[in-house]
């Protein structure tokens, strides 16, 4: 139930930024939308992926972290675990085998003369119920096991798909730092020849230069980031290193939100929220144990004694019952009560606090495509309008100098804000996605328009 759920969701992480599918293997500037199929403990069956070291695709950092993450696979453990104890919750009791002599040694019957040796075997019958219940118990804490996992499953993907993004905007980042770094150097360039041919100030080549320097400082941090970004990433299939060459994707891809409410009616997919299901009903079996253990279980025995004087046999048959007087398991019935109380009311909190992230987590979505609408349609074209009518009149001597510096300063932070709204958008995305446990568009993909660049 909840594979299918989680993997509709992993699905949707790929998808997050482009339309159609894409081969895994490309490596053409689009994200993929597609990830391997994945089962709970399938990871030993699952062949190993390697890491790129040219091209990185989101399909391929995913299955990289559903392989190797490390706490990943630290939780796929504790299921198995789950299972074994599962199947030592079916076993039956072990028989006991009894083997005892007396009448010898004493002053009538010397040595062994007078023996009576007597085996038997004693087999416990659990009543009540005891092994189904138990059975029950386990085979539902190794859901919880599975639940947890696939909790886990989500946050590395919500992880990785963030991280990969980081790297793809600090990507962008650099390039567009490097743009403005090489149109510095030709305002130095062009500023230098008008100062040659003495049309302005030897004090406005000093200015390009201090703009071009101030400029090189931002590349040298745009490089820092990118690589602390790639190592971010790497970290999530725990390397230490980044061996890939590059990311590729399109942050420009902008679908248009889904509303809050369509989103909050699809919160029972959340694995967080799912596994209380799940959860009160271990409680429940928790306490149907407990109520079973009160009921006394028999110790049936058979056995034989031989005695030797007489050189004869006697069967022996028995059975022991303890007398419930005093214990009678009332303690732990009651505090499985009280703790299926308390699930309950876990289970109200989580839901509060899930559905409270599910509104900040999209407050921030929304904050992002409005404002990337907002750069996109008004401010971007208007700042590089702006700093080509500056250049130019610069170059034909109608502006000066700081015209045009301030025309490209607010030009590259223009640019530079709508590329961290766009990496703010699809992180959001992401967030909301992990928060509904499915694609934010799944539902609605085929009524709602794209927005273009």
């Amino acid at each position: 139930m909840f594979s299918n759920s989680m993997r509709s969701f992993g699905i949707a992480l790929c998808c997050f930024i482009i339309t159609g599918p894409v081969d895994a293997n490309s490596a053409d500037g689009t994200l993929l939308s597609a990830q391997p199929d994945h089962q709970v403990l399938s990871d030993s069956s699952r062949p190993i992926a390697e890491e790129s070291t040219g091209v990185l695709v989101l399909s391929q950092a995913l299955a990289l972290a559903l392989t190797q993450n490390p706490e990943l696979s630290a939780f796929s453990w504790e299921s198995r675990a789950q299972e074994a104890a599962t199947l030592q919750a079916g076993l039956l009791p072990n028989p006991t085998f009894n083997a005892n002599a007396s009448n010898f040694g004493n002053r009538v019957l010397q040595g062994f003369d007078g023996d009576s040796v007597t085996l038997e075997l004693s087999q416990l019958i659990e009543l009540g119920g005891k092994r189904s219940a138990r059975i029950e118990a386990a085979a539902l804490t190794k859901q919880l096991a599975d639940w947890d996992y696939e909790a886990k499953r989500a946050d590395v993907l919500t992880q990785v798909t963030q991280a990969f993004i980081d790297v793809l905007a600090a990507q962008q980042r650099l390039a567009l730092t490097q743009q403005t770094h090489d149109l510095a150097n030709q305002t130095t360039v062009t500023t230098a020849a008008r100062v040659q041919a003495g049309k302005v100030s030897p004090v406005e080549e000093t200015k390009a230069k201090v703009a071009r320097a101030s400029v090189q400082i931002e590349l040298m941090h745009a490089q820092k980031e990118l690589e602390a970004a790639r190592k971010r990433l790497a970290a999530g299939w725990g390397s230490t290193t980044a061996r890939f060459e590059s990311v590729a994707g399109d942050l420009n891809s902008l679908p248009t939100p889904a509303s809050l409410d369509s989103l909050q009616q699809r919160l029972s997919k959340n694995p967080d929220l799912a596994r209380w299901v799940t959860e009160i009903t271990q409680r429940q079996a928790l306490i149907a144990m407990e109520k079973s253990k009160a009921i006394p279980d028999v110790t049936a025995t058979v056995g034989a004694s031989k005695y030797l004087m007489p050189n004869d046999y006697a069967l022996v048959v028995g059975f022991s019952v303890p007398l419930p007087v005093f214990d009678r398991n009332q303690g732990r019935i009651q505090e499985a009560e009280h703790r299926l109380t308390k699930a309950e009311q876990d289970m109200r909190n989580t839901e509060v606090r899930i559905t409270t992230a599910l509104n900040t987590a999209y407050q921030a979505l929304d904050s992002a495509y409005s404002e990337i609408l907002t750069l996109r349609q008004e401010i971007l074209p208007g700042a590089q309008s702006a700093y080509d009518a500056a250049r130019e009149g610069y170059r034909l001597g109608k502006f000066g100098f700081l015209d045009v510096l301030d025309a490209q300063r607010t030009l590259f932070g223009a640019q530079n804000q709508y590329l961290v709204a766009l990496a703010n958008y699809h992180k959001s995305v992401a967030d909301v996605e992990r928060l509904i446990g499915s694609g934010m568009n799944e539902t609605v993909a085929d009524s709602q328009p794209e927005v273009s660049p």
